[in-house]
């Protein structure tokens, strides 16, 4: 879902979901914009309690280490609130699967200043929360059910709570909804397709036919010898894959490249399978866009134009869900909200803002 693959590789891949090495990196924007982007009041001024401490006894930044009851026994995933609204909460869902929440670091210049609470959360197996290490913990539904317990132990419910899953993390917080979408005030599906087949033959339909034939003839090559420790595997995606496809920043901004870092290959590997150019784990079949007509409540479906995704597919999701707008980045890949960020923010926040204020257009493009 690409987000990333794991960078121990590179040392020898940024989920499916890196570090990357060079590529042309995407135009600026003209001085005189950027200026005004730079110097832009806030559309509404934080309010005064955004910041207001509301811990009690030894402060700790708001982290808070949740207890998640599973099959296998309890333990404990991470969290940290970061300021202060009774009705826009975010909990943010992150890709790989097996990254962390660290790549989420840029909604810091973005969010509080529109007065906007966000949750980062490792799932379990990632990052600061506990890792198991046993594969038959990786399951999409099991993880559902720990969406849930970190929402009660939250007390998020229909009146602020936002789900915002990117890339893996999309397909978890569209099965969360699926299950339990009368808790939700909103869900925002980051850079993923709602059907893993069809991103496997976007994948090799689309974005193969991209690569020099040379190239793409090494490439499937060494997957045919399921060689994808070999050095020249990365050293072949990482210009012409990565670079273009997952990250148009190069080198990439420091929070990627930490949490694509630490990534859990055990875990990307189970769901996703080891080779970017096809999906071979336990998320193969996975494909919800027939029941998509279920969700009532307000969906932002984003995507971004050289995304590893269909931007077609991800524009189509606003269109099947019964209140959605959609947000296709023009300069975006799959981490759009760097490379193209300040669309990517400033549709995020139009989004949230609307469904609180209850003027959200369905329908509509952001």
């Amino acid at each position: 879902m690409k987000p990333f693959v794991s960078l121990r590789l590179t040392a020898a891949l940024l989920l499916s979901m890196p570090l990357f090495i060079s590529c042309s990196k995407p135009a600026p924007p003209d001085t005189d914009t950027a200026t005004e982007l730079a110097t832009a009041p806030a559309s509404a001024s934080a309010p005064a309690t955004y910041f207001a401490n509301t811990e009690t006894g030894v402060q700790d930044g708001n982290v808070r280490l949740i207890p998640i009851s599973t099959p296998k026994g309890q333990f404990k995933v991470w969290t940290k609130r970061f300021g202060n609204n009774p009705k826009i909460k975010v909990l943010l869902l992150n890709g790989g699967p097996g990254a962390t929440h660290e790549y989420f670091e840029c909604m810091e210049n973005f969010l509080p200043k529109e007065g906007i609470e966000f949750i980062y959360y490792d799932q379990l197996g990632c990052g600061n929360s506990d890792n198991p290490r046993d594969t038959s913990m990786w399951s999409l539904p099991r993880y559902v059910e720990e969406v849930e317990q970190v929402r009660q132990a939250l007390k998020l419910d229909s009146s602020n709570f936002f789900l915002l899953g990117h890339s893996w993390g999309g397909i978890l917080a569209a099965e969360y909804a699926f299950k339990y979408q009368q808790h939700l005030k909103g869900l925002i599906i980051s850079n993923m397709m709602m059907s893993c087949p069809a991103y496997g033959k976007y994948a090799q339909d689309v974005l193969a036919k991209q690569m020099k034939p040379e190239v793409l003839a090494e490439i499937r090559k060494i997957e045919a010898n399921k060689d994808f420790s070999n050095p020249r595997y990365m050293g072949l995606l990482e210009p012409n894959f990565y670079a273009q496809h997952l990250c148009r920043i190069v080198p990439n901004p420091e929070p990627v490249t930490r949490a694509m870092g630490k990534i859990n290959q055990s875990l990307y590997v189970t769901m996703q399978g080891p080779s970017e150019f096809g999906i071979s784990g336990k998320l193969t079949t996975w494909d919800r866009v027939a029941d998509l007509p279920r969700l009532t409540v307000p969906v932002l479906s984003i995507g971004g134009k050289y995304d590893t995704m269909d931007p077609e597919h991800m524009r189509m999701i606003a269109t099947k869900v019964q209140r959605g707008n959609a947000l296709i980045c023009p300069q975006g890949s799959h981490m759009s909200m760097y490379d193209d960020q300040q669309t990517y923010m400033t549709g995020l926040v139009k989004f949230l803002k609307s469904v609180d204020e209850g003027t959200l257009k369905p329908g509509a493009t952001l």
